[in-house]
């Protein structure tokens, strides 16, 4: 699936990615391919991708990678997942 991390500043990351684990505010969850369209408001907290990305330079600082998986820290935000794209839009 493809995912798009974006900013009030920039485009944070565009790329293909395997699963994606989020802080909703009833709690985490997780978005898989071919996951059903859903919108959703996110809180602080730690977002998990998974899968080999490469992140675009100057944005190094913002992620930290552990093997295949990334961590990317937000206070805040919004999902939307519709015919295998996510856009998490976050502050």
């Amino acid at each position: 699936m493809h995912l798009e991390i974006v900013s009030p500043e920039a485009k944070l990351f565009s790329g293909e990615i395997e699963s994606l684990t989020v802080p909703g505010v009833s709690g985490s969850f997780q978005v898989l391919n071919n996951h059903a369209p859903i919108v959703s408001t996110l809180t602080a907290g730690e977002v998990k991708i998974e899968g080999n990305i490469a992140i675009e330079k100057g944005q190094e600082s913002l992620f930290k990678q552990e093997g295949s998986t990334t961590y990317f820290e937000i206070k805040a935000g919004a999902l939307e997942m519709k015919n295998n794209k996510v856009i998490l839009l976050t502050d």
